[in-house]
């Protein structure tokens, strides 16, 4: 297992230069860019409208624009000493393949650059977003494991009962209600919607946080994410439920247990001496990109309607921007953390099941 360890860290750098390097020129030759982006603000233009405007005329008009007006959607008009300013501002009077090297040594550096909109350093940004991002992804993680294994090991030891039937019935309504038209619901019943006023609707703790005590920062703390994480909870639990109990089901009709029940061992120490370990590989193999996925993707419309500005929303408003630095910041945090996630995934899998050897399998 230290080889395959060892050999995983040694490609994480490459394969993050290399989703880096894609995404880079992918973006990057894209059209509608920050300068674009500039362009249409002065203008009072909208960016698509300028494409077709530009796109559309021809003829001597067209021939007599300069070079710096024709490359940008809707600069007729402007001074090029004004359109070459917003290149440099944006680092854009510089060749592609000079910046993606000096992105590459940035990178580096742990040097994230600086949001062209923000003017703050993406690390600085990302650092003081993360925290809202982690506290909603791993405490709904925490709550869809801790609900859907044991109700997927019951409902499948249960198959076909009464409370098989009642608790598809929830299940049901999970794969039915998305994660956001829940919370939607949560903020009418409990937020001041039309009924309770029980629970806040912005932030991750309230303004006067410094003066609580210990204990109060943590009911505080606990009293803000509850309805955001029960949104997110209830949006997950489903398939996971189901994915539990289907492999518990598949592996309690194989040879192994009936010959294990024939000999009279109990019933408990089958499912769970015998069953659980083989069972639980399908589950823990979709942890870390489940992890991931809540962490910077399924909170986005949970951070913006509870009003929580974490790593979700921050790169959403990024790419609607254009802001480069914090899309390719943030781009990189993403792909670290995930591939950082299969590596303990596959750990993991060791630990619960010791038959499996990722050394002997690459030999």
């Amino acid at each position: 297992m230290g080889r395959y360890v060892a050999r995983r860290l040694l490609l994480l750098f490459p394969t993050l230069i290399g989703i880096i390097t894609l995404n880079f020129f992918i973006v990057q030759l894209a059209p509608g860019g920050p300068v674009d982006q500039m362009i249409a603000t002065l203008t009072g233009q909208d960016t698509g409208a300028t494409s077709r405007i530009a796109g559309a005329q021809s003829g001597p008009q067209a021939m007599e624009m300069s070079e710096s007006q024709t490359q940008y959607a809707g600069a007729q008009g402007l001074d090029p000493e004004l359109i070459k300013a917003i290149e440099k501002q944006f680092g854009f009077d510089q060749p592609l393949h000079v910046r993606y090297f000096k992105m590459l040594g940035d990178y580096l550096s742990l040097d994230l650059g600086e949001s062209y909109y923000q003017n703050r350093p993406v690390l600085e940004l990302i650092k003081e977003r993360l925290p809202v991002s982690i506290s909603l992804g791993l405490w709904s993680m925490l709550l869809v494991y801790t609900i859907s294994i044991p109700m997927g090991i019951a409902k499948a030891v249960r198959d076909g009962s009464r409370f098989d039937a009642w608790t598809s019935g929830f299940i049901f309504v999970g794969y039915a209600v998305p994660s956001f038209l829940f919370a939607v619901f949560l903020i009418v019943l409990f937020a001041g919607g039309s009924y309770l006023d029980i629970f806040p609707l912005k932030g991750l703790t309230s303004n006067n946080f410094e003066d609580l005590s210990p204990m109060g920062k943590v009911a505080d703390y606990f009293w803000h994410m509850a309805l955001p994480v029960a949104a997110l909870t209830i949006g997950g639990f489903a398939t996971l439920t189901m994915l539990t109990k289907n492999s518990f089901l598949d592996e309690i009709s194989k040879q192994y247990v009936l010959t294990a029940r024939a000999k009279g061992i109990n019933q408990k120490r089958v499912l769970y001496g015998h069953v659980f370990r083989n069972a639980m590989l399908i589950v823990i193999a979709g942890f870390p990109a489940a992890l991931v996925g809540v962490l910077f993707t399924g909170v986005l419309l949970i951070e913006v309607i509870f009003s929580l500005d974490g790593l979700g929303l921050l790169g959403f408003e990024a790419v609607l921007r254009r802001d480069y630095p914090i899309m390719f910041g943030t781009l990189f945090i993403f792909t670290f953390i995930g591939l950082i996630m299969t590596l303990v995934g596959d750990i993991t899998y060791t630990l619960v099941d010791p038959r499996i050897d990722f050394d002997t399998r690459e030999n």
